[in-house]
């Protein structure tokens, strides 16, 4: 693992990227963002100064400022208020054409009332971890890049309110990829514990993107979100399930565990399945499926996949795999697990 001071004298490959909004001045968040990351974080390797540089808007604490300045003003119009002054910072994020219409304006600016209305408890944690946000997206680099030396960020990194929709994530918006950290996510869903396997986690859905490519069946889903989890173990051995994000909901390891032959005969009947309802019941809500077993198993399954594929592999080879090559992979893990669960189930 390089330490931060050898990191340092490496290329660096963090910018601050030109915000929308590009003829105002950027946010005290903005620029310590930058800063931050540009001092610490850089690929490893002759190659790194070739590389493009990961660009990092952070509008977190433009929220805040909002928010301070409207408390004295009725909820309506503070949705007027966030309309005219934060979303335009990120437009295609805070806009309704990216939901295809499944959300109508009426119902986003409800979420923005209740993003609003439900921040007073929450406003100091939000400011402390957009404040250490930088320098902890740094510290979890240089293992990173260890194992991942040719890490070619190809996405803009928006760090911001996400009105309750995530902790992180990559979304394609308007035909280009960003990488969103939703400040507000990561105080809801992150009480108390360290973000490092969360930030590998999210990096590595970058990283893998550029040789995974697009693929929409469940399995590929399945591979990818249990791939990630594996590898933000794997870089921080003795990982919790809360730091791994396996407790959302609370309980879902062990639930699944006890019904392990089940879940895995339920994945295996739709593991080439493009149907959105099966994709939800596995990363989302449970209930969507109709199948009884736990919301968001495919995460805590896609690890057990994920483990059993890494046999006599390293993670930069695991990650090169492409959607020829790991579908029949994928496919007899999920096979090879359902066997011993069926089989550990006659035991008992």
């Amino acid at each position: 693992m390089p330490s931060i001071e050898s990191t340092m004298n490496r290329a660096a490959i963090v910018r601050r990227a030109q915000r929308p909004d590009a003829d105002r001045r950027p946010s005290p968040g903005a620029r310590t963002a930058a800063a931050l990351l540009l001092s610490v974080v850089a690929f490893a390797g002759a190659a790194a100064s070739e590389s493009p540089p990961l660009a990092v808007v952070d509008i977190a604490n433009d929220y805040v400022a909002f928010w301070d300045a409207t408390q004295v003003l009725p909820t309506p119009e503070r949705v007027a208020r966030f309309k005219r002054d934060v979303a335009p910072k990120f437009p295609a994020f805070y806009g309704i054409a990216r939901h295809g219409g499944r959300i109508t304006q009426e119902r986003q600016d409800a979420r923005i009332a209740n993003a609003i209305e439900s921040f007073g408890p929450m406003r100091d944690a939000y400011r402390a971890k957009a404040a250490s946000f930088a320098q902890d997206v740094a510290a979890a680099m240089p293992p990173f890049l260890a194992a991942f030396p040719d890490f070619k960020p190809d996405v803009t990194v928006y760090v911001l309110h996400s009105l309750g929709e995530m902790d992180g994530g990559t979304r394609t918006l308007d035909g280009t990829r960003y990488l969103v950290f939703g400040v507000d996510g990561m105080v809801r869903y992150h009480s108390g514990a360290r973000e490092t396997a969360f930030f590998h986690h999210e990096l590595f859905h970058v990283h893998h993107a550029t040789h995974f490519g697009d693929c929409e069946a469940v399995w590929c889903g399945l591979w990818q979100e249990g791939l990630a989890v594996h590898v933000a173990n794997e870089l921080n051995p003795g990982s919790t399930s809360s730091e791994l994000l396996l407790d959302i909901p609370p309980g879902l390891v062990p639930d699944t565990e006890r019904q392990l032959a089940a879940s895995l005969e339920q994945l295996a009947s739709v593991l080439d399945s493009t149907d959105r309802r099966r994709v939800s019941g596995l990363f989302s809500g449970g209930a969507a499926d109709g199948t009884g077993l736990p919301a968001r198993r495919g995460y805590y399954l896609g690890l057990l996949v994920a483990r059993e594929v890494a046999k006599g592999r390293d993670l930069d080879a695991l990650a090169k795999l492409s959607v020829p090559q790991a579908q029949p992979l994928v496919a007899e893990a999920v096979k090879s697990l359902l066997a011993r669960a069926r089989q550990d189930g006659a035991a008992r």
